[in-house]
C-alpha cells in the first residue's frame, strides 16, 4: 500500500497536529480581520459564520464516514484537510471570500471523524480509548503552542508572514497524507465496486438522535449534555474575540490565555479527573464539573476587568472534566452492545450544539447591543480606558450577556443531572441500529463470528 510503513495512530496524530497548528497560528490575525471586515455587528456575523460551518459539519459527517467505508480513509483525509485549510491563504487575498469559504468548508471540515475511523481500523477495542485520547491530546497540544507563536510572529514580522507560514504548514499536511499516510482500510473490507450504494439511513445525521427518548436515563444524560454543551460551543466561537475587543487583551495576552487554559485543562482531564472519579464517584464528578461551569460562565458574564477573565479561565479548566465524566458514566453503565448507540447520541448532540451555540451567542450579543463599531483596536495602555468608556456609554451592568445566559442553561443541566442514577443499566432498543451500524461497516464483506466491530458513527457524528 502507498505510504510509509504500516498504518498507525502516529500517522493520524501528525495529520491532526499539523492541521490545527496551522489554524492556531491564525488566532490573532483572524480576530483583527474579523473586526475590520465586519465593523458593525461583528459578534453576530462571527456567530453566523461559525454556526453555518458547525451545522454543515454536523449534517455531512455521517455521509463522509459512510463514503470512507467504500473508498478508503486516505482519500477522505486528503479531502477534509484540503477543504478545512482552503480558506487560510484567502485571509490576505480577500477577507470576504475568506469568511465565505470558512462557512461553506463546514461540509468537509470533519477531519476528526475520518481520523477516528482511521484509528478504529488499526486498533483493538481495548486500545481504542487510549488512542482516541492521544489524538485529542495532540489537538490540545497544537492549540497550546501555536497561538502564542502566531501572535509573536505577527507582532515582529506582520500578519502576512503568519498567513504564509500557516499556508505552508497546511500544504505540508496535505503532502504528508499523499506521501506518508498508508490506507488503513484493507482492500478486502471494501466493496467490489466503487459504485456501491450508500443508503439514506447511513447518511442520516439524525439517526442516533431519534433514539434519545427510548430510555429515560439516556434522555436525562442527553438533555444534560445539550444544556451544558450549547453555551460551551457558543463560548468557543466568540470568547477570544470578546477578550481582544471588549476586554482590551493584546494579541499576546490572548495567546497566553489559550496556552494557560489548555495546559490547565489537560491536567484537569487527566490527573484531577481520575482522582475525583475514585474519591467522589462518577455522578458527583459530573455535578462538580457543571458547578464549575456555572461559576465560570457567570464570572465571564459579570467580569469587567482582565484579572477576572484570568481567574474565570482557571475555573473553566476545571469545568472541562464534565464531558469525559459523562462518557465514562455511559461506558460503565451501558451494555457492550449499547455503547455505540448511546455514545453516538451524545456525540450527535454535541455536533448539533456546534452549529446552534455560535449562532445563539452572536444573536444575544446583537440583542444586547454589544457592538465594536465605536471601539478602536486596543494595542496601547490607553486601550483599557477606551474599553471602560465604551461600557459606560452602553450603560450595561452585564458586559457579557451570552455568558450569563449560558450559566442559566448549565444550571438547568445541573438540575437535570441530579436525577441521573449513579448505577443503572441503559437499555436502548438497538436492533435497527445494529443493522444500521453493520451496514456502515463494510456491507460487502463477511465478518468473522464473534468479531465485534465498533459502529463507525459513534465518532463520525461529531
Amino acid at each position: 500500500p502507498q505510504g510509509i510503513g504500516s498504518p498507525s495512530v502516529y500517522h493520524a496524530v501528525i495529520v491532526i497536529f499539523l492541521e490545527f497548528f496551522a489554524w492556531g497560528l491564525l488566532t490573532a490575525p483572524t480576530l483583527v480581520v474579523l473586526h475590520e471586515t465586519f465593523p458593525k455587528h461583528t459578534f453576530l456575523m462571527n456567530g453566523l459564520i461559525q454556526g453555518v460551518k458547525g451545522l454543515l459539519s454536523f449534517l455531512s459527517a455521517p455521509l463522509i464516514g459512510a463514503l470512507s467505508d467504500v473508498w478508503g480513509r486516505k482519500s477522505f483525509l486528503l479531502l477534509t484537510v484540503f477543504f478545512t485549510c482552503a480558506p487560510i491563504p484567502l485571509m490576505k487575498i480577500s477577507p470576504w471570500w475568506y469568511f465565505a469559504v470558512i462557512s461553506v468548508s463546514g461540509v468537509f471540515a470533519v477531519t476528526f471523524s475520518v481520523v477516528f475511523a482511521y484509528v478504529a481500523d488499526i486498533t483493538q477495542e481495548h486500545e481504542r480509548s487510549m488512542a482516541y485520547g492521544l489524538v485529542s491530546a495532540t489537538f490540545a497540544a497544537s492549540l497550546v503552542t501555536s497561538p502564542a507563536i502566531g501572535a509573536y510572529l505577527g507582532r515582529v514580522y506582520g500578519d502576512s508572514l503568519v498567513v504564509v507560514l500557516a499556508t505552508a504548514i497546511a500544504l505540508l499536511d496535505i503532502c504528508f497524507i499523499l506521501v506518508a499516510v498508508p490506507e488503513s482500510l484493507p482492500e478486502k473490507m471494501r466493496p467490489a465496486s466503487w459504485g456501491a450504494p450508500i443508503s439514506w439511513e447511513q447518511a442520516d445525521p439524525f439517526a442516533s438522535l431519534k433514539k434519545v427518548g427510548q430510555d429515560s436515563i439516556v434522555l436525562l444524560i442527553c438533555i444534560t449534555v445539550f444544556l451544558s454543551y450549547l453555551p460551551e460551543a457558543g463560548q468557543y466561537s466568540s470568547f477570544f474575540l470578546y477578550l481582544r475587543q471588549i476586554m482590551g487583551f493584546s494579541s499576546e495576552s490572548v495567546a497566553a490565555f489559550i496556552a494557560v487554559l489548555g495546559i490547565l485543562s489537560i491536567i484537569a482531564q487527566t490527573i484531577v479527573l481520575s482522582l475525583l472519579m475514585r474519591s467522589i464517584g462518577n455522578k458527583n464528578t459530573i455535578l462538580l464539573g457543571l458547578g464549575f461551569q456555572i461559576l465560570q460562565l457567570a464570572w465571564y458574564g459579570f467580569g469587567s476587568e482582565p484579572w477576572m477573565m484570568w481567574a474565570a479561565g482557571a475555573v473553566a479548566a476545571m469545568s472541562s472534566i464534565t464531558f469525559p465524566a459523562v462518557s465514562a458514566l455511559v461506558s460503565r453503565t451501558a451494555d457492550a452492545d449499547q455503547q455505540g448507540v448511546v455514545q453516538g447520541m451524545i456525540t450527535g448532540i454535541r455536533g448539533l450544539c456546534n452549529g446552534l451555540g455560535p449562532a445563539l451567542y452572536g444573536f444575544i450579543f446583537y440583542i444586547f447591543h454589544v457592538e465594536l463599531n465605536e471601539l478602536p483596536m486596543p494595542e496601547s495602555p490607553a486601550g483599557g480606558s477606551v474599553v471602560t468608556q465604551y461600557h459606560l456609554q452602553q450603560n450595561s451592568i452585564i458586559p457579557g450577556p451570552p455568558f450569563l445566559f449560558g450559566a442559566c442553561s448549565v444550571l438547568l443541566a445541573l438540575l437535570v443531572a441530579l436525577f441521573i442514577p449513579e448505577h443503572t443499566n441503559l437499555n436502548v432498543r438497538s436492533s435497527s441500529w445494529k443493522k444500521h451500524c453493520g451496514s456502515h461497516g463494510h456491507p460487502h464483506s463477511p465478518q468473522a463470528p464473534g468479531e465485534a466491530k465498533e459502529p463507525l458513527l459513534q465518532d463520525t457524528n461529531v
